[in-house]
């Protein structure tokens, strides 16, 4: 018996030497790993994810900047003259364009004929053409034209008036123009035969402009204060305006 024992005992140890060796697992390592496959997920970093949030975000801009043309556009149907919702960007625009151009035609002719008192003290004195062409070869009425701009004061209009009375001018014609302490003044004034030559006009236009550069010499003072009066109020008139 015991060497039946032996014998088993001995075809077991030769048969197990070709077998792998198997330890025993630590108590603290996990379960055994089982490889069915490699999954991976896409971070949030990765290419694709990139590619996707800067194209939503250029559609988002490209909406918003969308919405302010239109909106824009809409203003301008709104303030242009016959302009309506089936006109196109480029027949709106042209609208436009025609009617800021009406607009400073209308605005040129308004400054023509709204006389707006210069800062500084001018005198101009203007002939007829016709006393310019007939003076050398006819005597009679001949016209000029005053124009001063300078301080407004109480006794300018008797002043000139009396200017004009001791060089032998009639006033056939006034336009008097009053803003923030400054005057604008323009005069036709008409002469008889006594100036009937070239020279005698010449020498009536510098005795005139003399004569009105005495009565518009002011105090430099009283003309700062009149100015800065004269900036307010036009301040305040071009603001009204505009509106």
């Amino acid at each position: 018996m015991e060497s039946g024992a032996l014998a088993l005992d001995t075809i077991l140890m030769s048969g197990c030497e070709n077998l792998p060796l198997l330890l025993p697992r630590p108590s603290n390592s996990g379960p055994p790993s089982v490889n069915k496959g490699v999954i991976s997920w896409p971070s949030s970093s990765s290419p694709e994810i990139v590619r996707s949030k800067a194209l939503k975000v250029h559609s988002q801009a490209e909406k918003r900047r969308r919405e302010r043309i239109n909106s824009h556009l809409s203003t301008l149907r709104r303030m242009v003259p016959d302009a309506n919702n089936k006109m196109d960007k480029a027949a709106l625009l042209a609208r436009v364009i025609d009617h800021v151009k009406d607009l400073k035609t209308r605005t040129s002719n308004i400054d023509k004929t709204l006389s707006i008192p210069a800062e500084e003290n001018e005198i101009a004195i203007e002939l007829a053409k016709e006393s310019e062409n007939s003076a050398t070869s006819t005597t009679g009425d001949f016209y000029m034209k005053a124009s001063v701009s300078c301080d407004d004061r109480p006794d300018l209009f008797v002043s000139m008036m009396r200017a004009f009375h001791g060089l032998k001018l009639r006033t056939v014609g006034a336009d008097i123009t009053s803003l923030g302490g400054r005057a604008q003044v323009v005069f036709v004034l008409c002469g008889g035969d006594q100036y009937g030559s070239n020279v005698s006009l010449r020498s009536l236009t510098e005795s005139l402009k003399d004569a009105l550069g005495r009565i518009i010499e002011v105090d430099v003072g009283l003309t700062s204060v009149s100015s800065s009066k004269r900036q307010r109020l036009l301040q305040s008139y071009y603001s009204s305006v505009s509106i």
